[in-house]
């Protein structure tokens, strides 16, 4: 059901906004959920990834394994994991890209920015409550 007629609903639009989408906004696309710890502690659902975050992959072929965020693709909507490789034929290994949404983020990589960012997400949630 349509409620915003400013919003347009149509698959060919969303399609081309999502994969013609600047840097900028790929990173708010790019997103992944907080694990309930963290969840807890900030009072934030999801945070857009970034690297040094370690996460836990929850879905997926990889499901299961943990690592740090070795790089964030955003040309791609991909993150690469350490660890998380597959062997080429000829034996060289390459990072296998991991969707964010199939991630949880296990331990946030902060510093002044990234603090600033969780306390204004926090302050609505704290005001409601």
């Amino acid at each position: 059901m349509k409620f915003s007629k400013d919003v347009s609903s149509s698959r060919r639009k969303s399609r081309k906004a999502h994969f013609t989408a600047p840097s900028h906004v790929r990173r708010v696309i790019m997103s992944a959920p907080l694990s309930k710890e963290l969840r807890e502690k900030y009072n934030v659902r999801a945070l857009p990834i970034r690297k040094d975050d370690e996460v836990k992959i929850v879905r997926g072929t990889f499901k299961g394994r943990e690592g740090k965020v070795v790089q964030v693709y955003r040309k791609k909507y991909v993150i690469h994991v350490e660890r998380v490789t597959r062997d080429k034929v000829n034996g060289t290994s390459i990072p296998v890209g991991i969707h964010p949404s199939n991630v949880v983020i296990e331990k946030v990589h902060l510093d002044k920015d990234r603090k600033a960012i969780l306390e204004r997400k926090a302050r609505p949630a704290a005001a409601t409550a």
